[in-house]
């Protein structure tokens, strides 16, 4: 074989398109790493999608709450790309239990450490806060 085609039973050579050309003759390490990297983004995407339907599947709850402690999660940022921020609040019930949120950066300025008030929220997602 040639790498330019393959011999067809049914009257001569098939030629390959580009890709398949391409891929053929790719090393079996790039072909293993690119599979790598699609599993990956796979996994995340049906990780995200299994989040996002629990939360939809959780009832709305509203209960008093105050905002224990609060944090920040910096991410990306590195070369010409810019800095995100994700903002959490760790609420504790009068029960003791505590969950924590990731709030939007607006509500997260507005909450202060001590802060007692109703909290809504679904599954692991933050409704909003009332004092």
């Amino acid at each position: 074989m040639n790498g330019w085609g393959s011999f067809n039973a049914f009257g001569g050579y098939q030629e390959r398109s580009g890709f398949q050309s391409f891929v053929h003759e790719m090393p079996l390490f790039f072909k293993l790493m690119f599979l790598l990297v699609i599993g990956f983004f796979v996994f995340v995407i049906f990780k995200s999608l299994k989040v996002w339907l629990s939360n939809n599947a959780s009832p709305q709850l509203s209960a008093q709450a105050i905002a224990v402690t609060k944090r920040t999660e910096v991410w990306g940022g590195s070369g010409d790309s810019s800095a995100s921020t994700s903002y959490y609040v760790t609420f504790e019930f009068q029960d003791g239990q505590r969950v924590e949120l990731m709030v939007p950066d607006k509500e997260f300025g507005l909450i202060v450490e001590g802060d007692r008030g109703q909290l809504s929220y679904q599954g692991t997602r933050f409704k909003g806060f009332v004092r």
